[in-house]
Protein backbone atom coordinates (compact mmCIF):
# COMPACT_ATOMS: atom_id res chain seq x y z
CA UNK A 1 0.00 0.00 0.00
CA UNK A 2 2.56 2.49 0.83
CA UNK A 3 4.61 1.18 -2.22
CA UNK A 4 1.24 3.10 -4.44
CA UNK A 5 1.11 6.05 -2.49
CA UNK A 6 5.08 6.84 -3.19
CA UNK A 7 4.17 6.03 -6.60
CA UNK A 8 1.74 8.70 -6.88
CA UNK A 9 3.68 11.06 -4.92
CA UNK A 10 6.43 11.18 -7.56
CA UNK A 11 4.13 10.79 -10.50
CA UNK A 12 4.51 14.12 -13.00
CA UNK A 13 1.81 16.80 -12.71
CA UNK A 14 -0.41 15.93 -15.54
CA UNK A 15 -0.68 19.89 -17.29
CA UNK A 16 -3.47 20.62 -19.97
CA UNK A 17 -2.51 23.05 -22.84
CA UNK A 18 -5.54 24.59 -25.05
CA UNK A 19 -5.03 26.05 -28.49
CA UNK A 20 -6.70 28.86 -29.63
CA UNK A 21 -8.15 27.69 -33.05
CA UNK A 22 -8.44 31.39 -35.28
CA UNK A 23 -10.29 30.78 -38.60
CA UNK A 24 -9.47 32.76 -41.30
CA UNK A 25 -6.46 34.62 -42.38
CA UNK A 26 -6.72 36.42 -38.69
CA UNK A 27 -6.40 40.11 -38.39
CA UNK A 28 -4.36 42.56 -40.40
CA UNK A 29 -4.53 46.05 -38.86
CA UNK A 30 -6.75 49.08 -40.44
CA UNK A 31 -3.88 50.61 -42.05
CA UNK A 32 -5.57 49.62 -45.83
CA UNK A 33 -8.91 51.21 -44.57
CA UNK A 34 -7.20 54.61 -44.45
CA UNK A 35 -5.05 54.63 -47.56
CA UNK A 36 -8.46 53.38 -49.59
CA UNK A 37 -10.20 56.57 -47.87
CA UNK A 38 -7.59 58.79 -48.45
CA UNK A 39 -7.33 57.48 -52.68
CA UNK A 40 -11.54 57.76 -53.29
CA UNK A 41 -11.24 61.27 -51.48
CA UNK A 42 -8.56 62.17 -53.66
CA UNK A 43 -10.64 60.76 -56.58
CA UNK A 44 -13.72 62.61 -55.89
CA UNK A 45 -11.57 66.43 -55.40
CA UNK A 46 -10.23 65.61 -58.80
CA UNK A 47 -13.45 64.66 -60.54
CA UNK A 48 -14.62 67.98 -58.86
CA UNK A 49 -12.02 70.05 -60.50
CA UNK A 50 -12.74 68.48 -63.81
CA UNK A 51 -15.97 69.62 -63.54
CA UNK A 52 -15.36 73.05 -62.44
CA UNK A 53 -12.89 73.83 -65.10
CA UNK A 54 -15.52 72.94 -67.78
CA UNK A 55 -18.40 74.43 -66.45
CA UNK A 56 -16.75 77.66 -65.27
CA UNK A 57 -15.33 80.40 -67.50
CA UNK A 58 -12.17 82.04 -67.46
CA UNK A 59 -13.09 84.91 -65.56
CA UNK A 60 -15.11 83.12 -62.77
CA UNK A 61 -11.60 80.72 -62.43
CA UNK A 62 -10.06 84.01 -62.06
CA UNK A 63 -12.33 84.89 -59.30
CA UNK A 64 -11.94 81.77 -57.74
CA UNK A 65 -8.32 81.45 -57.78
CA UNK A 66 -7.79 84.84 -56.24
CA UNK A 67 -10.80 84.36 -53.24
CA UNK A 68 -7.76 81.74 -52.02
CA UNK A 69 -4.89 84.16 -52.28
CA UNK A 70 -3.56 85.61 -49.37
CA UNK A 71 -4.12 89.48 -50.92
CA UNK A 72 -5.31 92.80 -49.56
CA UNK A 73 -8.04 94.40 -51.47
CA UNK A 74 -7.48 98.07 -51.95
CA UNK A 75 -11.52 98.70 -52.01
CA UNK A 76 -13.51 97.56 -48.99
CA UNK A 77 -15.34 94.44 -51.60
CA UNK A 78 -13.32 91.77 -52.90
CA UNK A 79 -13.59 88.87 -53.86
CA UNK A 80 -14.72 86.97 -57.60
CA UNK A 81 -17.94 88.69 -57.03
CA UNK A 82 -18.67 92.43 -59.61
CA UNK A 83 -16.42 95.09 -57.68
CA UNK A 84 -14.47 96.97 -59.31
CA UNK A 85 -11.77 95.12 -60.26
CA UNK A 86 -14.56 91.47 -61.65
CA UNK A 87 -13.42 89.26 -59.16
CA UNK A 88 -9.46 90.57 -59.39
CA UNK A 89 -6.81 92.23 -57.12
CA UNK A 90 -4.44 94.44 -56.99
CA UNK A 91 -1.37 91.68 -57.27
CA UNK A 92 -2.84 90.96 -61.30
CA UNK A 93 -0.38 93.97 -62.39
CA UNK A 94 1.84 93.41 -59.10
CA UNK A 95 1.43 96.92 -58.06
CA UNK A 96 -0.02 98.67 -54.29
CA UNK A 97 -1.41 101.67 -53.98
CA UNK A 98 0.82 104.24 -52.65
CA UNK A 99 -0.22 107.67 -51.78
CA UNK A 100 2.37 110.74 -52.66
CA UNK A 101 3.98 109.05 -55.71
CA UNK A 102 4.17 110.53 -59.22
CA UNK A 103 1.92 110.74 -61.69
CA UNK A 104 2.29 107.27 -64.21
CA UNK A 105 1.83 107.71 -68.21
CA UNK A 106 -1.48 107.44 -69.52
CA UNK A 107 -2.70 104.22 -70.48
CA UNK A 108 -4.65 103.73 -73.88
CA UNK A 109 -7.13 100.41 -74.43
CA UNK A 110 -5.42 98.13 -76.13
CA UNK A 111 -6.37 97.00 -79.90
CA UNK A 112 -6.53 93.68 -79.22
CA UNK A 113 -10.28 93.07 -79.58
CA UNK A 114 -12.42 90.98 -77.16
CA UNK A 115 -9.61 89.16 -75.40
CA UNK A 116 -7.66 92.19 -74.73
CA UNK A 117 -11.05 94.13 -73.04
CA UNK A 118 -11.52 92.34 -69.72
CA UNK A 119 -7.33 93.22 -68.91
CA UNK A 120 -7.87 96.95 -70.42
CA UNK A 121 -10.83 97.26 -67.58
CA UNK A 122 -8.61 95.73 -64.47
CA UNK A 123 -6.30 97.95 -65.28
CA UNK A 124 -7.70 101.02 -65.84
CA UNK A 125 -10.05 100.04 -62.69
CA UNK A 126 -6.84 99.25 -60.75
CA UNK A 127 -4.92 102.51 -61.93
CA UNK A 128 -8.58 104.76 -61.25
CA UNK A 129 -9.49 103.18 -58.10
CA UNK A 130 -5.47 104.04 -56.43
CA UNK A 131 -5.53 107.33 -58.12
CA UNK A 132 -9.21 108.26 -56.38
CA UNK A 133 -8.49 106.60 -53.14
CA UNK A 134 -4.70 108.71 -52.77
CA UNK A 135 -6.48 111.88 -53.88
CA UNK A 136 -9.51 111.63 -51.71
CA UNK A 137 -7.08 111.22 -48.56
CA UNK A 138 -5.65 114.31 -49.26
CA UNK A 139 -7.81 116.80 -47.63
CA UNK A 140 -11.42 116.74 -45.24
CA UNK A 141 -12.79 118.16 -48.78
CA UNK A 142 -11.95 116.00 -51.06
CA UNK A 143 -12.71 113.10 -48.52
CA UNK A 144 -16.42 114.75 -48.40
CA UNK A 145 -16.62 114.78 -52.58
CA UNK A 146 -15.62 111.31 -52.27
CA UNK A 147 -18.64 110.38 -50.57
CA UNK A 148 -20.38 110.92 -53.73
CA UNK A 149 -18.75 108.42 -55.75
CA UNK A 150 -18.53 105.03 -56.42
CA UNK A 151 -16.88 102.83 -59.32
CA UNK A 152 -17.84 99.90 -60.85
CA UNK A 153 -17.13 97.57 -64.29
CA UNK A 154 -19.41 97.08 -66.66
CA UNK A 155 -19.64 95.72 -70.02
CA UNK A 156 -18.88 99.24 -71.98
CA UNK A 157 -16.05 99.47 -69.39
CA UNK A 158 -15.38 101.40 -66.58
CA UNK A 159 -18.15 103.38 -64.57
CA UNK A 160 -17.46 106.44 -62.53
CA UNK A 161 -20.74 107.04 -60.59
CA UNK A 162 -21.27 110.47 -58.91
CA UNK A 163 -24.60 110.47 -57.05
CA UNK A 164 -26.91 112.57 -54.86
CA UNK A 165 -26.78 112.34 -50.84
CA UNK A 166 -29.78 113.13 -48.88
CA UNK A 167 -28.15 116.20 -47.28
CA UNK A 168 -25.97 117.30 -50.65
CA UNK A 169 -27.29 117.35 -53.88
CA UNK A 170 -25.24 117.61 -56.68
CA UNK A 171 -27.58 120.35 -58.67
CA UNK A 172 -29.36 123.01 -57.31
CA UNK A 173 -33.28 121.96 -57.02
CA UNK A 174 -34.40 120.60 -60.75
CA UNK A 175 -31.94 122.35 -62.43
CA UNK A 176 -28.44 121.39 -64.55
CA UNK A 177 -26.77 124.47 -62.21
CA UNK A 178 -24.03 122.35 -60.57
CA UNK A 179 -23.70 122.79 -56.30
CA UNK A 180 -20.11 123.61 -54.57
CA UNK A 181 -19.33 120.00 -54.44
CA UNK A 182 -19.13 119.24 -58.13
CA UNK A 183 -17.10 122.04 -58.35
CA UNK A 184 -14.30 119.77 -56.00
CA UNK A 185 -15.82 116.49 -57.77
CA UNK A 186 -14.92 117.73 -61.27
CA UNK A 187 -11.24 118.87 -60.35
CA UNK A 188 -10.78 115.68 -58.63
CA UNK A 189 -12.28 113.62 -61.64
CA UNK A 190 -10.00 115.69 -64.31
CA UNK A 191 -6.91 115.07 -62.78
CA UNK A 192 -7.53 111.26 -62.29
CA UNK A 193 -9.43 110.97 -65.55
CA UNK A 194 -5.92 112.23 -66.98
CA UNK A 195 -4.45 109.01 -66.22
CA UNK A 196 -5.81 107.14 -69.01
CA UNK A 197 -6.27 107.62 -72.56
CA UNK A 198 -9.72 105.96 -73.68
CA UNK A 199 -12.78 108.12 -74.65
CA UNK A 200 -15.05 108.93 -72.31
CA UNK A 201 -19.03 108.76 -72.31
CA UNK A 202 -21.39 111.07 -70.01
CA UNK A 203 -24.66 109.75 -69.23
CA UNK A 204 -27.19 111.53 -66.93
CA UNK A 205 -29.76 110.03 -64.87
CA UNK A 206 -32.64 111.04 -62.70
CA UNK A 207 -35.06 109.43 -59.84
CA UNK A 208 -38.64 109.60 -60.87
CA UNK A 209 -40.96 111.90 -60.35
CA UNK A 210 -44.82 111.73 -59.34
CA UNK A 211 -47.26 110.73 -62.14
CA UNK A 212 -49.15 113.83 -61.32
CA UNK A 213 -46.68 116.16 -63.04
CA UNK A 214 -48.40 118.02 -66.23
CA UNK A 215 -44.86 117.49 -67.76
CA UNK A 216 -42.21 115.30 -66.87
CA UNK A 217 -39.12 116.41 -66.24
CA UNK A 218 -37.00 113.46 -66.55
CA UNK A 219 -35.83 113.11 -70.10
CA UNK A 220 -34.75 116.79 -70.55
CA UNK A 221 -33.18 117.33 -66.88
CA UNK A 222 -31.00 114.00 -67.22
CA UNK A 223 -29.61 115.38 -70.63
CA UNK A 224 -29.11 118.72 -69.27
CA UNK A 225 -26.88 117.68 -66.28
CA UNK A 226 -25.06 114.66 -68.27
CA UNK A 227 -23.92 118.28 -70.69
CA UNK A 228 -23.42 120.28 -67.71
CA UNK A 229 -21.31 117.54 -66.12
CA UNK A 230 -19.61 117.25 -69.61
CA UNK A 231 -18.55 121.33 -69.62
CA UNK A 232 -17.75 121.37 -66.05
CA UNK A 233 -14.87 118.75 -66.40
CA UNK A 234 -13.80 120.15 -69.51
CA UNK A 235 -13.70 123.51 -67.25
CA UNK A 236 -11.62 121.60 -64.68
CA UNK A 237 -8.79 120.64 -67.45
CA UNK A 238 -10.43 117.45 -69.10
CA UNK A 239 -9.51 117.35 -72.61
CA UNK A 240 -12.90 117.84 -74.82
CA UNK A 241 -11.80 115.35 -77.33
CA UNK A 242 -11.76 112.66 -74.77
CA UNK A 243 -15.78 113.12 -74.66
CA UNK A 244 -17.05 110.40 -77.63
CA UNK A 245 -20.67 110.75 -76.48
CA UNK A 246 -23.65 112.33 -73.59
CA UNK A 247 -27.50 110.81 -73.55
CA UNK A 248 -29.83 111.35 -70.91
CA UNK A 249 -32.20 108.21 -69.64
CA UNK A 250 -34.26 109.99 -67.11
CA UNK A 251 -35.51 107.81 -64.94
CA UNK A 252 -35.33 104.54 -66.72
CA UNK A 253 -32.45 102.62 -65.36
CA UNK A 254 -32.69 103.30 -61.63
CA UNK A 255 -29.52 102.35 -59.03
CA UNK A 256 -32.28 101.56 -56.00
CA UNK A 257 -35.44 99.52 -55.95
CA UNK A 258 -37.58 102.41 -54.95
CA UNK A 259 -36.82 104.90 -58.21
CA UNK A 260 -38.04 108.07 -56.26
CA UNK A 261 -35.00 107.58 -54.51
CA UNK A 262 -32.61 110.82 -54.23
CA UNK A 263 -29.83 107.62 -55.05
CA UNK A 264 -30.87 107.54 -58.55
CA UNK A 265 -30.00 111.06 -59.08
CA UNK A 266 -26.85 110.56 -60.77
CA UNK A 267 -24.17 111.12 -62.96
CA UNK A 268 -22.18 108.11 -64.90
CA UNK A 269 -18.42 108.49 -66.49
CA UNK A 270 -17.82 105.37 -68.50
CA UNK A 271 -14.33 104.99 -69.55
CA UNK A 272 -14.98 103.36 -72.55
CA UNK A 273 -13.64 100.06 -73.97
CA UNK A 274 -11.79 100.39 -77.05
CA UNK A 275 -14.13 98.16 -78.98
CA UNK A 276 -17.16 100.35 -77.72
Amino acid sequence: MGDVMDRQSNARPVIIKRKKIIKGGGHHGGAWKVAYADFVTAMMAFFMLMWLLNATTEKQRKGLADYFSPTIPITRISGGGSDAFGGDDITTSGQKPESGTSTPEPIAASEGGEDAAPTDAKMEAELIEKALLARGGESMTMERAMRHVVTKVTDEGMVIEIFDLDDVPLFEGLTATPMPVLDDIATLLAEVLSLAANKLAVNGHVRSFPITLVENPAWALSAARAQAMRSHLQQFGLDSERVARIGGFADKKPATANPMAIRNNRIEIILLRSNR
